[in-house]
């Protein structure tokens, strides 16, 4: 049996990221080794994991700062898992493991080595510093590469100007797939989660999920709350992360405190998600936002930053808007408080348009992927 490597970062268990590969490597009769950083989670969850899809977790000392001492370590387990497993093929993720398993991969000959970028460091809008220091590390590692899968439309286009090892191709694939059958959650739901948040039926609630790091830039979303200067209106954000304090302290400058809640790290995203009228994404920098996906999938009406990956599922004005400055966030806000039909119109075009990223297709995507590259 063929044994293929899936590489990422940091993983607390097998969730959305890697359900489609590990369906599809099935599909070619691959045995499926999962490799990341499994510090987070428990042996008991390892266990549950490995029996539920049949797969083997291997631990590996990554860090996701490509800076860490701790890669060089990494580096060296993955190739001594490579030689100890007799591993074929290796499908590697993230910006670290993209690098780790590619050299890995090139150095124990394995016969074909995908990666698969989540969201290129470098795109319209980046810092220069990302160009001139993540642009020719890609452009260089392609040259190590068989193929490459995007799960936007900028980073495709982008990607088909390398040239990878054996001319190898640049496929375009959808996210990383999303159950809408899991999002189904009944109307009775939304009433009694409004009652625990302490929302009123005149409150209208915007919520956030992700971690709380400047990259996700909600400070731009607290100063659009304040803005907006309506005491009904409470945003909600769901995550942990390095820059709460600096959150917390800026809602109490702008006089905000009362109505922008922080909720940590929260297991109940789809009921919170069902409580609210408006998801909100003020972020800098995406791939394929899967909260955004959530909400759409929520059937919520979403605002979003008018950046790569979420004009790939929000068209402005036609399911959605897309801003990009704090006048623009409010406006937006300011008419869907006005217009519920617009907001359920909105709405119903998303979950139309999320068919389209749906786990189904993308896991026939990487199934195709597969069946022609790993051979």
């Amino acid at each position: 049996m063929k044994k293929i490597l899936f590489i990422s970062n940091i993983a607390k268990n097998v969730g959305s990221f890697s359900i489609a590969s590990i369906a599809a490597a099935k599909k070619c009769g691959f045995e499926f080794y999962y490799a990341a950083n499994w510090d987070a989670a428990t042996d008991e969850q390892r266990a549950q994991d490995e029996k539920k899809y049949g797969i083997k977790l291997v631990h590996i000392d990554l860090d996701r700062s490509p800076y860490s001492k701790k890669n060089l370590q990494a580096y060296k387990q993955i190739v001594d898992l490579i030689k100890k497993e007799k591993i074929d093929y290796i499908h590697c993720n993230t910006p670290v493991g993209g690098v780790l398993g590619r050299l890995a991969g090139e150095k124990c000959n394995v016969k074909r080595i995908i990666y698969e970028a989540h969201g290129f460091h470098f795109y319209d809008g980046a810092p220069k510093k990302n160009w001139l220091i993540y642009y020719p590390v890609e452009k260089w590692l392609a040259n190590k590469t068989d193929a490459i899968i995007t799960i936007n439309n900028e980073d495709f286009k982008r990607a088909k100007r390398f040239k990878l090892r054996n001319n190898g191709q640049v496929y375009y694939v959808p996210g990383v797939g999303i159950d809408l059958s899991q999002y189904d959650i009944p109307d009775t739901v939304r009433e009694i989660k409004r009652k625990e948040l302490c929302l009123e039926k005149t409150d209208f609630a915007l919520i956030s999920m992700g971690d709380l790091i400047k990259r996700k830039n909600y400070a731009t979303a607290i100063e659009v709350v304040a803005k907006i200067n309506n005491p009904k209106v409470h945003y909600f954000i769901c995550g942990k992360g390095s820059e709460e304090e600096n959150l917390r302290e800026l809602a109490k400058k702008f006089g905000v405190e009362k109505q922008v809640h922080f909720l940590g790290y929260r297991k109940d995203i789809k009921e919170l998600l069902k409580s609210a009228d408006v998801f909100l994404l003020t972020s800098n920098q995406e791939g394929l936002a899967r909260s955004l996906m959530e909400a759409m999938a929520s059937s919520l009406p979403c605002i979003v930053s008018n950046i790569r990956g979420n004009s790939d599922l929000i068209i402005n004005n036609v399911n959605g808007f897309l801003c990009s400055d704090v006048n623009e966030y409010v406006t937006s806000i300011e008419r869907l408080m006005q217009s519920p039909k617009c907001a359920k119109i909105f709405a119903q075009r998303s979950l139309d348009n999320l068919k389209n990223f749906s786990i189904e297709k993308v896991e026939n995507c990487i199934f195709d992927i597969y069946s022609k590259e790993l051979v």
